[in-house]
């Protein structure tokens, strides 16, 4: 029996998307009028700290209004992840997230105090932070192919260190692993900073590690630079190819930052923000000191973020499938 809609339902229906467009509008034209929360899921000091502070300045300069730095810390993101996704949806919190905490936990991990997809509204890519593949002088390889071919000859042979257990520095090894065929055998550290020791040392053989950690290392030869990660080159580290570039199509990853609000945020300040966004990071000296940190601009649109943070999410599980990676 089909349900007929009365004139009047309809009225109403129209009335009450009226109301939500013309408040949502009123909001976004007299925001912000207090200061803005910006949760950080790490300490203080950190790379993803100095990223939110540069784009920061620039967010402060042209809202008229200042920017509280949030630092939550602990359990692989998830402290301060959960605290944006109960926030009030009003656009005075926002959450500074990552892979870790938006893609790789929720792929890794079964339950969760919060949904990425559900609980969240995509703002806008912050920055890709390209992971550069780095190996001790004594592995006789200097590029992805060769290092490939020197695994199958000596099978077993080769130490792939990382941050620990379901990091991004763990599945950039098993997606390449999963691309290449490279046998390594893995190697977890209490962190990326005892890892690169280990490196420089030679306990270990190869990492994948932020750009700026090791390339004083590369340029002063106590370690070789074989790839980035990303689809393209970074601005950081141009004469280092990709591992695409070396014969490997389609490999890509990222520790990316972006910026996410609670879910039911205001549509008109969502917009209105991303501009904000898309301006600071376009800017020629911003995008230069961000650079210096490592991190490759990547303004776009909220749209273009969901998409991006589902092909993400897809990688990493099919790579934790595929390796058999449980979380510690």
């Amino acid at each position: 029996m089909r349900t007929l809609t009365s004139p009047l339902q309809l009225v109403r229906g129209c009335l009450a998307l009226l109301v939500l467009s013309v408040a949502s509008a009123f909001a976004a034209d007299v925001y912000p009028s207090k200061p803005v929360r910006f949760v950080i899921t790490f300490p203080a000091g950190g790379p993803t700290d100095v990223i939110v502070r540069l784009v920061g300045q620039g967010l402060t300069s042209e809202w008229g209004q200042p920017m509280i730095i949030d630092n939550r810390g602990g359990a692989g993101g998830i402290v301060g992840t959960e605290i944006v996704a109960k926030a009030a949806p009003d656009g005075y919190t926002f959450l500074v997230g990552t892979a870790g905490g938006m893609t790789i936990n929720p792929a890794l991990q079964p339950k969760l105090p919060y949904d990425s997809f559900r609980d969240f509204t995509p703002v806008g890519m912050l920055v890709m932070n390209p992971q550069i593949l780095v190996a001790h002088p004594s592995v006789a390889a200097k590029n992805v192919k060769e290092l490939v071919a020197l695994a199958k000859a000596k099978p077993g042979q080769l130490n792939f260190a990382s941050a620990g257990t379901g990091t991004a520095t763990h599945l950039g090894l098993e997606l390449l692993k999963l691309t290449t065929g490279l046998d390594a055998v893995h190697v977890p550290y209490k962190g990326g900073a005892p890892a690169t020791t280990d490196l420089i040392g030679g306990q270990v053989q190869l990492l994948w590690v932020s750009i700026p950690s090791v390339l004083p290392h590369v340029k002063g030869g106590r370690l070789r630079a074989l790839a980035v990660s990303t689809a393209k080159r970074s601005a950081s580290a141009p004469e280092v190819p990709t591992v695409a570039e070396s014969g490997y199509p389609g490999f890509e990853y990222s520790n990316w930052n972006a910026l996410f609000a609670p879910a039911k945020t205001p549509v008109g300040i969502v917009k209105k923000v991303n501009a904000s966004v898309v301006k600071t990071l376009s800017e020629p000296d911003v995008a230069q000191r961000l650079s210096s940190q490592g991190a490759d601009p990547a303004p776009g649109s909220a749209d273009e973020l969901a998409r991006y943070m589902r092909v993400d999410y897809e990688r990493w599980k099919k790579v934790i499938k595929a390796a058999g990676i449980k979380p510690d």
